[in-house]
């Protein structure tokens, strides 16, 4: 232990001696470490960013659409069919043990009207158990319940965004509001759930019974899909599954049919996601690793010219009794001590980088120790690579050739 703190002492000295040479020479290492922080740190809050939308879904869900609808030989897209009924819901509940909620999901868009206020928004329709799948907390008011369904009832919770423009500063709670020219009485508001993966504003809507959109909005009663929550994350694929099974036999598919019905799972859209975000991770810190290995040859480049100006200190330790690996060990200690340096001044510029990156251009960040371990184990690695070959030529110099070198 003694020895090794001698050496890393005579090391030490030695680059004091060369204030500006030795900097520069981190720089390369700083810039480098400092690059690959922020790059991971934009990459990782990119992917918390795209967790958390995911998140905001719901939970366990997944989505079952309709087939797509063939005329004339051409070919509609995923869910233009009208393939699901109300009845295959209302199967899914109770005859899919991983299957907890279940909600009819139709959409469609209205201009609604409030006092001299008017807005354009999305008009979702769903049953109680919408709310419970899309894990959506009351602001204020109440859901609307089953009664409601069955009855059709003219009620409505509204997002956010749409308080904000009707109701500003008011209480929308008990209030009449117009959809296409049919009064809906304000039940509830739903806390804010902020934007989606697609950069759609999820507070941007109003949620109403899925029969009253119907019946009352769309003068017909097809169902366009469900949005499902499995028991738990474990059973999702299980609950894939047994909807599969339940909707083929119900509507009467042969082995050798495809299935007239898409679902679509929480977890294929995470994996995606993160399939896509580990690429961008890994592309932004290769880029920023490239600095790195710069850096490393910097440092050769520099250890070498030592090696070269230090010829006949060399020489005079090996005369006085330094060993081979002695010198080894005190060279290869240098480059160890630069690289070192440089990737902890390197972390405080990665971490201040990755701040001032989150603030100026509106990016997420998120900077895991990990990735400042791999940063600096990297960066030692960088030296002791390219610290080699100086200290291993230093080492084998002759004594006597040293001791006679101007």
């Amino acid at each position: 232990m003694m020895r090794v703190l001698e050496i890393f002492r005579i090391a030490f000295d030695a680059l004091l001696r060369n204030k500006m040479r030795s900097l520069l020479t981190m720089l390369g290492i700083i810039i480098g470490v400092g690059a690959v922080i922020a790059m991971v740190a934009i990459g990782q809050g990119a992917q918390a960013s795209v967790d958390a939308q995911i998140s905001s879904l719901g939970t366990n869900v997944l989505l079952v659409f309709p087939g797509s609808t063939s005329r004339g030989g051409i070919m509609g897209g995923g869910g233009t069919g009208t393939t699901l009924t109300e009845d295959d819901g209302q199967a899914i509940k109770e005859q899919c043990p991983a299957v907890v909620y279940v909600s009819p999901q139709i959409r469609s868009g209205a201009q609604v009207i409030f006092g001299n206020m008017n807005w354009g928004t999305v008009l979702q329709g769903g049953s109680p158990d919408y709310f419970a799948i899309r894990d959506w907390q009351i602001d204020k008011g109440d859901f609307f319940t089953d009664q409601d369904v069955r009855a059709s009832t003219k009620v409505c919770l509204l997002g956010q965004t749409v308080v904000m423009q009707l109701f500003e500063n008011a209480d929308p709670i008990g209030e009449t509001i117009r959809i296409r020219s049919i009064p809906f009485k304000v039940v509830g508001t739903l806390k804010s759930k902020g934007q989606n993966m697609m950069g759609q504003d999820q507070d941007d809507n109003i949620i109403i019974p899925y029969t009253t959109l119907q019946k009352r909005l769309m003068g017909h009663t097809r169902t366009w899909g469900y949005i499902v929550s499995a028991v738990s994350k474990s059973q999702i694929i299980e609950a894939q599954q047994q909807i599969t099974d339940l909707l083929r036999s119900r509507h009467k598919l042969g082995p050798m049919e495809d299935n007239d019905f898409t679902i679509r799972t929480q977890t294929d859209i995470a994996e995606a996601s993160q399939a896509t975000s580990k690429i961008m991770t890994t592309l932004l810190g290769s880029i920023a690793s490239v600095s790195l290995i710069v850096g490393g040859i910097g440092i050769m480049n520099i250890m070498l010219v030592s090696v070269t100006e230090r010829t006949r200190e060399i020489g005079i330790r090996m005369s006085i009794g330094a060993r081979r690996r002695d010198i080894l060990s005190q060279f290869l200690m240098e480059a160890i001590v630069l690289s070192l340096l440089g990737g902890l001044v390197g972390i405080v510029l990665g971490v201040s980088g990755s701040g001032l990156i989150s603030r100026i251009a509106g990016w997420p960040t998120f900077i895991s120790t990990n990735s400042i371990f791999l940063a600096v184990f990297f960066s030692m690695v960088v030296g002791v690579f390219f610290g080699y070959y100086p200290a291993r030529k230093a080492s084998n110099l002759n004594p006597i050739d040293a001791l006679r070198y101007e």
